[in-house]
């Protein structure tokens, strides 16, 4: 699989990829949060932010993957959820890891997942699922995160698990 990178300063320019992906990963999912306008908000949201990185998965020359987010300011945590109090330091908030329903089951989703973090400089990496999808808050269990509580950030959102995992530098 090639990977792309992506900062802040590409963020115009792969807005439309992203969406592209989400449309397609997201195909067969009725509820109005999980739309194309809904989610262009979230990414116009955290692409904004000057230390947002992105990483694309590619194959055959289409896209199939995306993996982004950002750090949490000092203090910061997940809308509707309260930090843990343990948790210290530089945190990296994955706000978005999907892949195209083709290529799931694959390891590509875990490859762009870690892509994107070899250069990220946190304590601990947290991240959000739907709870209701138990599957892959096992795979995310799978690659050592744990779930420190649940949140219901919107009024349309899904109640999510919240999930971290501290980093490990080798």
């Amino acid at each position: 699989m090639d990977l792309k990178r992506y900062t802040h300063v590409d963020a115009r320019n792969v807005r439309s990829l992203l969406l592209d992906i989400h449309d397609e990963a997201y195909a067969d999912d009725p509820n109005p949060f999980h739309s194309r306008e809904r989610f262009s908000y979230f990414v116009d949201l955290w692409s904004s932010r000057k230390d947002w990185r992105c990483v694309s998965g590619w194959e055959e020359g289409r896209a199939i993957g995306c993996a982004y987010g950002s750090m949490f300011k000092p203090g910061g945590w997940w809308k509707g959820h309260h930090r843990p109090a343990n948790t210290r330091g530089p945190i990296f908030a994955l706000s978005q890891l999907m892949v195209v329903p083709q290529w799931r089951g694959t390891g590509r989703a875990q490859q762009i997942h870690d892509a994107l973090l070899e250069s990220v400089e946190a304590n601990i990496v947290t991240l959000t699922v739907d709870a209701t999808h138990h599957k892959v808050q096992s795979l995310y269990e799978r690659w050592k995160y744990v779930k420190v509580g649940e949140a219901k950030p919107s009024d349309d959102s899904p109640l999510y698990a919240v999930m971290a995992r501290e980093m490990t530098r080798v």
